[in-house]
């Protein structure tokens, strides 16, 4: 709390300070399930992007930047400056129906006579982002969103409370990029804040318009248009003279996903978690600072940073206010990034549903009480067993957040979604005729022995022996996740969005028996 009291007594000094020569511009870039393994400057292995590196080599890379190992919490973060125990985000369904009153990011910049747009993802925030302080916008539904994927089904977006269809030419990263240009010539004379989350690279991933005829790696395709829209962002600042007093900030939401993490190695060597996972890889994730006016060229810093700290940040370099009586959790980046030192953080936090842990520079502790060494991070984590004084530290610092006594996790357990069993229990309860008939499954023996192979296969992926799989579990559990996908939606017949085990065995068939 004393940190806290502090935070607000520094805020109350310096927000509204900040000289107009003084205040950038900023475009805040979120690369969509993009990890460090998946950018050049942080070693990747199989993945190129100079675009990005160059940006690095001008800028500030910083390597121990933290968030939610899921895109919606990870997004929350960013937009509130507040962690999930106290704006009860911790699991992707609850970020949808946050207060609208939690998103601070746009305001913030609006209270000190910025010109906001929001272009890109936004569907795993409550509203529409007019509602949350943006003057502009565009957005599409869901994540992932490159290209129609089959004729005569266009993908929708909004465009200012526009609804539209995507034609068949279009390629949604390329319109971003163009509506995102039209705002900032529009509003070169004032100051202007982008925030652009990005559709790349979350999957279903799809050929980019650079991609060869005969494309074999589309994540490495992807990987490589994004950098390429990055390098065109700079450019086009460049040529309206506005590179020198623009801020660009470069991050990824969280770790690379579970169908290319494998391949995201640095040195040769795997990471440790990727997304959705509360090893270190699910939300340590690559950010890069660019603002030539201010900073030093090729700096690289080891400050902890987790995602609540953008929100004060950006309040300092705006001269922006936020609301008095709300507790926030960020930590202040603006002198690191104005080129001085700053005063670091000692610790992070973090949290997707209710798993947590805290770290330091060195070690790490969940909410388990489980201790680990962080050494060798990001390539593995040691258990450590027994006392030891790292423990106790951080145990303090556990218990002055106190995220048990928060706002209690709604969903599964995995962050993922809200609890669709629970509220199917609840709904046998009340018609138990309606249980008998929608699990009621044949015999093994009455199967044919193709259904027999495939009842083996789905119980085989059901580890947890659930009933059901997600999408995105599914499709990086099959060899082609592309096609895997297109089958997902052909077998989910009642489109609730899971694969059940009759509608894998039948392939979203009745059975006959």
């Amino acid at each position: 709390m004393k940190y806290l009291i502090t935070l607000f007594l520094v805020c109350s000094v310096l927000f509204g300070q900040t000289k107009a020569e003084d205040k950038p511009n900023v475009v805040f870039i979120l690369a969509d399930d993009l990890g460090i393994g998946n950018v050049g400057c942080y070693g990747a292995d199989n993945y190129r992007t100079p675009h990005i590196d160059q940006l690095a080599a001008e800028g500030t890379r910083f390597t121990q930047c933290f968030t939610a190992a899921l895109c919606g919490p990870s997004r929350a973060l960013i937009m509130t400056g507040r962690y999930a125990f106290r704006n009860g985000s911790s699991n992707q369904d609850a970020c949808m129906v946050m207060p609208n009153k939690e998103l601070q990011l746009a305001r913030v910049f609006k209270s000190a006579g910025y010109k906001t747009a929001s272009i890109g993802k936004w569907g795993q925030l409550p509203g529409n982002p007019d509602e949350s302080g943006f003057d502009d916008y565009l957005r599409f539904n869901g994540s992932g969103v490159y290209r129609n994927k089959k004729e005569g089904k266009s993908e929708e977006y909004f465009v200012n409370g526009t609804e539209l269809k995507l034609a068949d030419n279009e390629y949604m990263p390329d319109l971003m990029h163009e509506h995102m240009m039209k705002f900032i010539k529009k509003h070169k004379e004032e100051p202007f804040f982008v925030y652009y989350p990005m559709s790349s690279v979350h999957g279903d991933l799809l050929p980019t318009p650079d991609s060869a005829p005969d494309a074999q790696d589309l994540m490495a395709d992807n990987v490589a248009y994004m950098d390429k829209l990055v390098g065109k962002l700079v450019a086009d600042l460049e040529a309206l003279k506005l590179r020198e007093k623009t801020l660009i900030i470069f991050m990824g939401d969280n770790g690379t996903g579970k169908g290319q993490a494998q391949r995201a190695t640095i040195g040769g060597k795997v990471l440790s978690g990727m997304k959705g996972t509360m090893l270190e890889c699910g939300g340590l994730v690559p950010m890069i600072a660019h603002w030539p006016a201010k900073m030093t060229a090729g700096k690289v810093s080891t400050d902890l940073i987790d995602s609540t700290d953008f929100l004060p940040t950006f309040a300092e370099l705006s001269g922006g206010t936020l609301p008095q009586e709300t507790i926030f959790d960020g930590k202040s980046i603006a002198p690191q990034l104005r080129g001085g030192v700053g005063t670091p953080r000692e610790w992070v936090f973090n949290q997707l549903a209710s798993m947590w842990y805290v770290r330091d520079a060195k070690w790490k502790l969940n909410e388990k009480d489980e201790l680990f060494d962080m050494s060798d991070a990001p390539f593995t984590e040691k258990l450590v067993t027994g006392d030891h004084p790292a423990r106790s530290k951080l145990a303090g610092f556990l218990a002055q957040l106190n995220p048990a006594g928060g706002v209690p996790d709604s969903g599964d357990g995995t962050g993922r979604h809200a609890n669709k069993e629970k509220k199917k229990k609840e709904g046998e309860t009340k018609k138990p005729e309606m249980k008998a008939k929608s699990t009621e499954m044949p015999p093994a023996t009455t199967m044919s022995a193709e259904e027999q192979e495939r009842a083996a296969k789905f119980d085989k992926l059901d580890k947890d022996k659930v009933g059901k799989l997600t999408r995105e579990y599914y499709m990086t559990h099959q060899s082609d996740a592309n096609a895997a996908g297109e089958r997902f939606d052909k077998y989910d017949t009642d489109k609730d969005t899971f694969l059940s085990r009759g509608e894998y065995i039948f392939k979203g068939k009745k059975s006959k028996k």
